[in-house]
């Protein structure tokens, strides 16, 4: 599942390519939205909202969208092959004279008011990567259930926005704190939030995830994909365990040694 940082690159490459022109193409092949044509209205903005991209239109219309664990969204060049997948996946087309973007797998399209995007986002907290971010109100969010495991508050997108499986993994090894750890029992809890914005902020521009020291492509995460091989730290081999065994994207890595107390 794309993170935080992943959207934040995709809104701005779809801002990029879209904000300022009218659309020249509209095609959105879901149902409930089969008979709507956007064409002519201009693109005003393409805005990431955590793991959410919100595109606005002229005349006060957002189009929202989430891409969970298998969505996508591409820009193409006129004359550029589509390569995102067979044209049946293919879930809306927004075209103008310079480039077409096309979401393919998209497993949420909504068309909404701009002045209602508090019916799909509002429930998130605070944007580790946006304009609102308020360390204070995600460590207050955080706090608010001190015996939920740490690993599970931090994916809880209406504590803080923008936290994925990988990011999760690797602030729990950060943190020193076992994924299982109740949340009020982490030492110095204000460290969680404000490592989590430092890490994705380094992140949202960088292609390739790190959040180690190391440019090594074996080595730039510090646990996440990691199981059965040594901890970068310590040599401990690492382990993973489903966070949440009804959510197999949920699988959490950690190294028994540096984190312990994980009861697993």
């Amino acid at each position: 599942m794309p993170e935080g940082d992943t959207v934040w690159r995709l809104a701005q490459r779809l801002h990029e390519a879209l904000a300022g022109r009218p659309l020249t193409r509209c095609d959105l092949r879901v149902p409930k939205l089969a008979t709507v044509d956007l064409t002519g209205r201009e693109v005003l903005a393409v805005v990431p909202r955590g793991k959410h991209l919100l595109t606005r239109f002229e005349g006060g219309l957002t189009l929202h969208s989430h891409l969970r664990m298998d969505g996508a969204w591409q820009v193409y060049g006129p004359a550029e092959r589509w390569r995102g997948g067979p044209a049946h996946q293919i879930r809306a087309i927004l075209g103008t004279a310079e480039h077409t973007a096309v979401g393919y797998r998209l497993p949420v399209l909504d068309l909404l008011p701009t002045a209602e995007e508090g019916r799909v986002v509002g429930h998130l907290g605070p944007d580790l990567l946006g304009p609102d971010w308020d360390a204070a109100e995600a460590l207050r969010r955080l706090l608010d259930a001190p015996r939920r495991p740490l690993g599970e508050a931090l994916l809880d997108q209406r504590n803080l926005a923008g936290i994925g499986n990988v990011f999760k993994s690797e602030l729990c090894f950060l943190l020193r704190a076992s994924p299982w750890l109740p949340v009020g029992e982490l030492p110095a809890p204000e460290r969680a939030p404000a490592l989590a914005k430092k890490l994705l902020e380094a992140n949202k521009r960088r292609p390739a995830r790190t959040t180690t020291p190391s440019a090594r492509p074996d080595r730039r995460l510090w646990v996440y994909g990691r199981a059965g091989r040594p901890c970068l730290r310590c040599g401990t081999p690492v382990r993973s365990a489903d966070q949440d065994p009804a959510a197999e994207e949920r699988v959490t890595y950690w190294c028994p040694r540096c984190q312990p107390g994980t009861g697993n």
